[in-house]
């Protein structure tokens, strides 16, 4: 039996006995009783945790080098930011199970009607934790609204804020630079901003990217400054030379959505996710410093 298969063995036999404990808080959730052994970044991205569906799109995300380029440990306090349905979720949790702390910030749209399309797949993304308490029991569940982080520590506490694909519902919403400031307050001093984000060519105008959902590197990279960020790498782990971002339905035309359905699909197949931009901001030590 392989240490992995022996780890998962026993976190299944905690399953079993939380289980049949009343289990009903979605927003926090208590720690098992059991000692969580260490776990690689490579043994969680291989771990059984994960869905089929997920694992086929590493070779679009590459998980292992983005969140090392990140300069993710297991022993930080991180932030992830508007989980959709808890893609990264499924790694970071047991990574950071047994010496560091995941929060997960569901983004809940200011608007009532967004807010309420968006309400079932928080709901789903609760109850994934909820249903699998051997992999998800450390993770606790705040929310991100209108630039308001709630639920996940005091602020200055995290060492990392991530963000997978977001950038543009945000600019749509105009929550964008409000929200930066909130990653920036909740980071400690030298903590890290990790961006993903679908990339547009250099030029292309705000209505196009609310439109298509590519946004500009420049753009991303300007409005952290703004909030106080420093720039401290780029990196082409998630780009895409096939993207050629022209078409009928913007981003979501490629896979994984598919929004033109059967149209075209082997062609859009054939191209993948789409180009994106991997950005590491950190929150200056020397601003920290000058404010004491």
């Amino acid at each position: 039996m392989t240490v992995q298969t022996r780890r998962h063995a026993i976190r299944r036999f905690a399953l079993a006995i939380a289980a049949s404990a009343s289990l009903t808080a979605f927003s926090s959730f208590s720690h098992i009783a059991y000692a969580a052994d260490p776990v690689s970044l490579s043994d969680a991205i291989a771990g059984p945790q994960r869905s089929d569906a997920n694992r086929a799109r590493d070779a679009y995300r590459h998980p292992a080098q983005t969140l090392t380029f990140f300069g993710l440990t297991d022993r930080q306090t991180v932030i992830e930011i508007a989980p959709g349905a808890g893609w990264y979720t499924e790694i970071l949790a047991p990574y950071l199970s047994a010496h560091g702390k995941l929060y997960e910030a569901p983004y809940v749209e200011s608007d009532a009607q967004s807010a309420a399309h968006l309400a079932p797949m928080i709901d789903r993304f609760r109850q994934k934790l909820a249903q699998d308490p051997a992999d998800y029991s450390g993770v606790t569940v705040g929310a991100l609204q209108a630039g308001r982080l709630t639920g996940v520590g005091a602020p200055g506490s995290a060492d990392m804020v991530l963000t997978f694909r977001n950038i543009h519902n945000w600019i749509k919403d105009g929550d964008l630079d409000a929200n930066f400031k909130a990653f920036y307050t909740a980071l400690k001093p030298g903590g890290v901003l990790g961006v993903e984000e679908h990339r547009a060519k250099p030029g292309t105008s705000l209505a196009q990217t609310i439109v298509t959902g590519y946004v500009t590197e420049d753009f991303v990279i300007e409005h952290a400054r703004a909030a106080g960020f420093e720039l401290a790498g780029r990196s082409e782990i998630n780009d895409n030379p096939r993207d050629t971002k022209d078409y009928p339905k913007g981003v979501w035309t490629l896979p994984p959505t598919y929004a033109e359905g059967n149209v075209d699909r082997a062609r859009y197949a054939a191209i993948g996710e789409s180009d994106r931009m991997t950005l590491r901001f950190v929150k200056p030590v020397a601003a920290h410093k000058q404010q004491q």
